[in-house]
């Protein structure tokens, strides 16, 4: 079997038929049909952003219901249930601020706020599960943590998908479901020391960095090395820069493949280490929307595996450690 797994899509549906495309996929009137021999599996990040939100998620569930697809949960989705679910203590999960609600403004302006379409959409999304498990490679959004999985089981179906109770209860600040649910659909966070600051590729200015948790031995490694900045980001951190200022608690118990989205990576797709491979290359902005088709008869990654869709010539790019060829 090859999975075809892909990246975040945003609601960039014409990026996402290009590749489709391109790896071989058929439309045959009710889904995209994949080839002999392989299926797709979406990363998660389906949604906001783009300008075809409702194409991009009609695409991706009549795939899963023709058995052509399977997907995990991205933090988009994520926030699209928490924005709609009420808090017991009034208001919403996920606040209406003017930023939350800016970030999600592509999606309600399709669907529309508590209307059927937009109850029916959520719905969907929260059969999507956290992770994937799979008896080759494990397929999580941002960061694959048994420890926080072990958190939400109690709460989660027995797919691993969300329940309105598990809802409610990650939105909670600072509760162990609140940071389990945080790790493993937007990765590790730390503080950046006093007077340091991130503009990230949106714009927006943080007080905190995504760290690179698939390093060996980050939690003894300079913060400058560790800061997982994303696409078009920008940070006033000194190359000399202190390990993280308080012990973070993260072991990775798996020695299978891992595949992950999320981090708004840009250049030539590459392995994050041997065992980590990320399929998000920004194409929610301006960047190539990304795959790696993984052979399960040839588990060990390599960077051979990466395809991309180069939107503005119509072409798919193979890439390794030596070249890069169209095709």
């Amino acid at each position: 079997m090859i999975y075809d797994i892909i990246g975040d899509i945003h609601g960039q549906a014409d990026k996402l038929i290009g590749l489709l495309r391109h790896l071989g996929y058929q439309d045959n009137g009710r889904f995209w049909q994949a080839p002999q021999g392989h299926q797709a599996i979406f990363i998660g990040d389906l949604i906001d952003r783009g300008h075809r939100q409702l194409d991009t998620l009609n695409i991706v569930f009549n795939m899963i219901d023709g058995g052509s697809a399977l997907a995990v949960m991205g933090n988009h989705e994520y926030n699209a249930i928490a924005y709609a679910t009420p808090h017991p203590d009034g208001g919403f999960c996920r606040p209406h601020t003017e930023r939350n609600t800016g970030q999600h403004q592509a999606f309600l302006d399709e669907v529309g706020f508590g209307t059927d379409l937009h109850h029916f959409w959520l719905n969907r999304l929260y059969q999507l599960p956290l992770w994937l498990d799979l008896p080759e490679a494990h397929i999580i959004h941002a960061c694959y943590d048994a420890a926080s999985m072990a958190v939400l089981r109690p709460i989660l179906t027995n797919k691993n998908t969300l329940t309105p109770q598990a809802v409610i209860a990650s939105s909670m600040d600072n509760t162990p479901e609140f940071h389990a649910l945080e790790r493993l659909l937007k990765g590790i966070e730390c503080p950046l020391p006093e007077g340091v600051l991130l503009t990230d590729g949106h714009g927006i200015i943080r007080t905190r960095t995504r760290i690179k948790w698939w390093i060996d031995d980050w939690q003894h490694q300079p913060l400058a090395k560790i800061a997982q900045l994303g696409s078009h980001a920008s940070i006033n951190l000194a190359d000399d820069s202190p390990v993280l200022p308080t012990p973070c608690s993260f072991a990775l118990t798996t020695d299978k493949p891992i595949f992950i989205g999320h981090y708004w990576l840009d250049g030539t797709p590459a392995l994050l280490c041997h065992q980590v491979a990320c399929t998000d290359y920004s194409a929610g902005k301006d960047g190539f929307l990304t795959a790696y088709q993984f052979d399960t008869n040839k588990p060990a990654l390599t960077n051979a595996g990466f395809v991309q869709y180069h939107h503005h010539h119509d072409t798919l790019c193979r890439f390794d450690s030596f070249f890069m060829e169209n095709k």
